[in-house]
């Protein structure tokens, strides 16, 4: 659970900064950038320890169902921001594109120290 704890302080951390020198409407579409990676990501990787503790095998099977998830989430989202929201497209989809790598990467770093854990334990 700490990988969850440290992605989700590091991006509000990196959005306080990124408010207070960009300003508040900016601010808000780092916000909304932000926001489906981080849950995603977030959601994700708790499902992946789960199951990985309780069933190993397992694994696979739901990181395939969950890429398939994340397209069509992912794909929703983007698109309702950018209809919907009073948002400018650039910072909107800069904040995205930048949270979804980096989260991603939190994520499989977090993976393959899960994964080292249990080699360790059951060699």
């Amino acid at each position: 659970m700490k990988p969850v704890t440290t992605m989700v302080g590091g991006s509000v951390a990196s959005w306080l900064v990124a408010t207070g020198v960009l300003g508040l409407r900016t601010g808000l579409e780092i916000l909304l950038g932000m926001l489906a990676p981080l849950v995603v990501a977030s959601g994700t990787l708790v499902l992946m320890e789960r199951t990985y503790r309780r069933h190993p095998t397992r694994l696979t099977a739901l990181m395939i169902k969950a890429f398939a998830a994340k397209m069509v989430v992912f794909g929703a989202y983007v698109a309702l921001v950018v209809n919907l929201a009073p948002v400018r497209i650039v910072p909107f989809v800069i904040s995205f594109t930048s949270y979804f790598v980096a989260l991603h990467l939190a994520e499989a770093l977090a993976l393959r120290g899960l994964f080292a854990g249990g080699a360790r334990s059951s060699g």
